[in-house]
């Protein structure tokens, strides 16, 4: 007989009960309506759903789209314009450019140039151990404008290269002795990922929603160009970049702190890959073109009139990749994670546009806001205490998409309300959204790859986690407020 496969039938009870308690039990707070109310029901039972894995995302977001459109809470009595509000979502520029991106992201796999920028980073400085780690923090660095999936990126190209470099010092998963080689290379290798994925907009898939977000909170006056993001996090994210290899090293220093083989180990893997092919000086070609598009250097020397949108820009080099044959379409039609992106991403997209829409989430920040206002503090204290409430409640979401659909827009309006700059919170806010995945080896889906490959101990993970975070968070906050003061952004 054949088995079909259940839900979690524990964490989709939790939610299904979180949702009927708010829409039936909890009153309706005087200030919002009850449309608003409802549809907060049905969001924080999605995100609940998320958080415990009930379904596969994408499946909990069609039925998140499923029940708003048969509720009608965002438009009561009209069915057909309630199904057209519940499938808004999906005519959402960012969301189809984060979605193409990943697409666009396969062909460093198929071609094999992701683990030739790995590879060949480790040849020309892996002689000491700490050089092997900067080696990684280049190659993931040099890939993440064009790689959105944080988890493809950390754990599906640079993971395997430095696995393959402690494998070959002799230090394999499981190695217990003190100052374990490969303990200290998979904490690094992590730890470049919170630091990537906040450094552009296509970094990481949730990067753009806060950049409708910050958009959105103030009425378009704060509008992030990819630009605007990349400039911005480019000092703190170098500083950050440099330092964390070594606050490891402190921590967890490895066994073998010279590496004179690792060189000519990596240049063993370059002459296996062969010469440059050439779906691999396409697809390089086309990374550049993208990157060129996406900082606006054709707007630059041409003038305005060349601007090019990042999604039109997205879909130019996706274009060319399958004109080209370096991608075909049933490779774009095997990219589980691009469809499956774009579909969760439209859901809680569009739930998040309709509780702004209808006034909850200013509700939500006012409430916020006086609660910290009560406390009589200058702003600068307030915005850091929001900072840290929101830093840190991430160690209870194993989704740095649901934690940030949950939260980033309340706390934003609500430090708007106390009277910090815009600009400061906002670009505060939206890299510490990528800085908090440090913290635990659930934290986004980067971390249970590398967890998983037994190199290091929960409470090893925990404690370098806790670390990085604090590390990270002073970095950010004092570099960072310093250039984009200089950078007149506030």
């Amino acid at each position: 007989m054949e088995r079909l496969t259940p839900i979690r039938s524990r964490p989709a009870i939790v939610s299904i009960v979180i949702t009927l308690t708010i829409w039936y039990v909890i009153p309706c707070p005087a200030d919002v309506t009850l449309q608003a109310w409802h549809l907060l029901a049905l969001f924080i039972g999605t995100i609940a759903a998320i958080i415990g894995k009930a379904m596969p995302i994408g499946a909990i977001a069609i039925v998140a789209i499923m029940l708003v459109a048969i509720t009608g809470v965002t438009n009561p009595g009209k069915p057909s314009a309630a199904l057209n509000d519940a499938l808004s979502g999906f005519s959402n520029q960012l969301i189809w450019l984060i979605g193409l991106s990943i697409m666009l992201s396969q062909s460093l796999l198929k071609t094999g140039l992701g683990a030739r920028i790995g590879y060949g980073f480790i040849a020309m400085f892996g002689k000491r151990t700490l050089g092997i780690a900067w080696a990684l923090t280049l190659a993931e660095t040099l890939i993440a404008p064009v790689t959105p999936s944080n988890t493809a990126r950390g754990g599906g190209i640079i993971h395997p290269v430095m696995r393959a470099i402690a494998d070959s010092l002799g230090s394999p998963p499981g190695h217990t002795e003190k100052g374990s080689t490969g303990r200290y290379l998979a904490l690094v290798n992590y730890n470049i990922n919170p630091i990537s994925s906040a450094m552009f907009i296509t970094a990481t898939a949730p990067n753009p929603l806060i950049v409708s977000f910050l958009t959105k909170g103030t009425d378009g006056v704060l509008n992030m160009t990819w630009g605007m993001w990349a400039i911005a996090a480019l000092l703190p994210a170098v500083v950050s970049l440099m330092v964390m290899p070594v606050v490891i090293w402190w921590l967890y220093p490895p066994a073998i702190t010279r590496t004179p083989d690792a060189p000519q180990f990596a240049r063993q893997k370059l002459d296996a890959l062969g010469p440059l092919s050439l779906a691999e000086k396409i697809t390089l070609g086309v990374f550049i073109l993208l990157l060129c598009l996406w900082a606006g250097v054709p707007a630059m020397i041409m003038g305005n009139s060349w601007t090019v949108n990042p999604t039109s820009a997205a879909l130019i080099g996706l274009s060319i990749l399958l004109l080209t044959g370096v991608l075909t379409w049933e490779d774009i039609l095997k990219c589980r994670g691009a469809w499956d992106t774009i579909v969760w991403f439209a859901a809680l997209v569009m739930m998040a546009d309709f509780l702004s829409k209808l006034g909850l989430v200013s509700w939500l920040a006012m409430s916020i806001g006086t609660a910290i206002d009560h406390l009589g503090v200058h702003w600068s204290i307030a915005t850091l205490l929001l900072i840290l409430l929101y830093v840190y409640s991430h160690y209870f979401f194993a989704s740095t998409t649901a934690h940030i659909t949950a939260m980033f827009s309340a706390f934003f309006i609500a430090g708007l309300g106390l009277g910090a700059p815009p600009a400061l919170l906002g670009l505060m806010l939206g890299f510490a959204s990528s800085l908090m995945m440090s913290l635990t080896h659930y934290g986004t889906g980067t971390a249970p790859i590398i967890f998983g490959s037994g190199y290091v101990t929960l409470a090893e993970w925990w404690k370098t986690g806790l670390v990085m975070s604090v590390v990270n968070l002073t970095i950010w906050a004092v570099t960072g407020a310093f250039w984009w003061h200089l950078l007149g952004y506030w």
